[in-house]
């Protein structure tokens, strides 16, 4: 029997940001692409402002553990805000 993995609630900060990041996916997608220059448009655009999709894709591209891909889009979310 396959169970779904319980979804861990994120700190509200990290919410509030991301949902501020959502709104503006366009404007920052140029500024993640300039940080993590191995994603290519495509990925961008399938992520598509979502949080847990860009944090997939960092892992893939980079080879990252989920907790350093979220470290290091932190990093450049603070930068933009």
């Amino acid at each position: 029997m396959h169970t779904s993995p319980v979804p861990v609630p994120q700190p509200v900060e990290v919410r509030m940001e991301w949902e501020s990041v959502k709104g503006s996916w366009n404007v920052l997608k140029g500024r993640v692409r300039e940080a993590f220059g191995k994603l290519t448009d495509d990925d961008l655009d399938v992520v598509a402002g979502q949080r847990d999709q860009l944090v997939g894709r960092l892992q893939q591209r980079y080879g990252y553990a989920k907790e350093e891909a979220e470290r290091r889009l932190d990093q450049v979310l603070k930068t933009w805000s």
